[in-house]
C-alpha cells in the first residue's frame, strides 16, 4: 500500500496557483488525474474554477490538504515550505530551479523537524502513473507498471521511461529527487518504502557524477538486505574534475562522486549498472 505522503487521491494544493507556470501545471496536473484541491496567491484570479487562498493554513482548513506543489521564485521556495509544514502540510514538492543552498538546509531541517517529506529543490516531482503526478513529469513517459523509478535527472529519467514504455514497461512509483547537493529526499530515504510496496517488482535508477547520494544508496541497500533487482544508469562519465555539469551537485572532487565509485558501490549491493540508456533497457526488458 502506498503511505498518506503518496496516497493516489491524497488532497492537494499548488502553491503560486496563479502564476503562469503555476496555472499551466495546476491544470496539467488535475487533467491527468490529481486531487487537486485549491491553491494559493494574492491573487484573485480563476483557475479552471479551483478556490484561491491567501495562505497554506486558509487553504488546509478549507480543503484539508495533505500536499503541496510549490512552483514560486528561487527566494521564496523556503518561505513557501515552512508556510506549507506550519500548516499542516505532510509531503511538500517544489520544482523551482536556483534554491539557495542556505535555505535548502534550513528547509531540510525544517521538513525533518516536523515529520514531513519534502521532493526537491529542483525536481520534476513524482507521480504514480495513471494515478497522479505532482509536478510536470511527462505524460509520453508515465505508464502503470512494476518498475519503481528514482532520478537526479529529469530529461534522462524521461528518455529512459519512454523507452522503457515502449518496450511494455511502466512504473509503480516515479520520484525525482533532483540534482542539487542539499535536497529534501534522497535514494537511499525511499528503499524502504519500495522494498515494502508489493506493486514494485524492481528499480531504477537514474544516477549522476557528483555527490555521494548512489554510494549511500548502495549501503542503504547491503544494510536492508534489500533483494528486488536494481538497474542503474550513472551519467556524466566524461566529466571533468571540478566542473560543474548541469546540475548544481553534479561536480566530482578527487575520488568523491565519480562514476567508478558509484559503480562500485552499487555493484557490490547487487546492482546492475550501466553508462547507456540502451544498455539498461535492454537489460531490464531481458529480466
Amino acid at each position: 500500500m502506498h503511505d498518506a505522503f503518496i496516497a493516489p487521491d491524497v488532497p492537494v494544493i499548488v502553491q503560486g496557483m496563479t502564476g503562469r507556470a503555476g496555472r499551466t501545471h495546476t491544470l496539467g496536473m488535475r487533467a491527468y488525474g490529481t486531487n487537486i484541491v485549491g491553491g494559493t496567491s494574492p491573487r484573485d484570479e480563476d483557475v479552471g474554477g479551483l478556490p484561491v487562498f491567501r495562505s497554506c493554513a486558509a487553504a488546509v482548513a478549507a480543503t484539508g490538504a495533505l500536499a503541496s506543489v510549490a512552483i514560486v521564485p528561487p527566494l521564496a521556495v523556503l518561505p513557501a515550505i515552512v508556510e506549507a509544514i506550519d500548516a499542516g502540510i505532510k509531503t511538500v514538492v517544489t520544482i523551482t530551479e536556483g534554491m539557495p543552498i542556505h535555505d535548502a538546509v534550513a528547509a531540510r531541517r525544517t521538513v525533518a523537524r516536523a515529520g514531513a517529506r519534502w521532493i526537491g529543490a529542483s525536481t520534476p516531482g513524482m507521480a504514480i502513473p495513471g494515478r497522479m503526478k505532482l509536478g510536470f513529469l511527462p505524460n509520453v513517459s508515465l505508464s502503470p507498471g512494476n518498475l519503481g523509478v528514482m532520478a537526479k535527472s529529469g530529461t534522462l529519467s524521461y528518455e529512459v521511461c519512454h523507452r522503457l514504455v515502449a518496450r511494455g514497461f511502466g512504473q509503480s512509483l516515479w520520484v525525482g529527487v533532483g540534482g542539487d547537493p542539499v535536497k529534501g529526499t534522497r535514494f537511499a530515504d525511499m528503499l524502504p518504502f519500495y522494498a515494502a510496496d508489493p506493486a514494485t517488482h524492481a528499480l531504477v535508477i537514474v544516477g549522476e557524477i557528483g555527490g555521494d547520494e548512489e554510494e549511500a544508496l548502495g549501503a542503504a541497500m547491503l544494510a536492508q538486505g534489500f533483494t528486488k533487482p536494481v538497474y542503474a544508469l550513472i551519467a556524466g562519465q566524461a566529466a571533468r574534475e571540478g566542473v560543474t555539469m548541469g546540475h548544481a551537485g553534479a561536480l566530482i572532487h578527487g575520488n568523491v562522486g565519480t562514476v567508478a565509485t558509484k559503480t562500485a558501490a552499487l555493484t557490490a549491493a547487487g546492482a546492475r549498472v550501466f553508462t547507456r540508456i540502451q544498455d539498461l533497457i535492454e537489460a531490464v526488458a531481458a529480466g
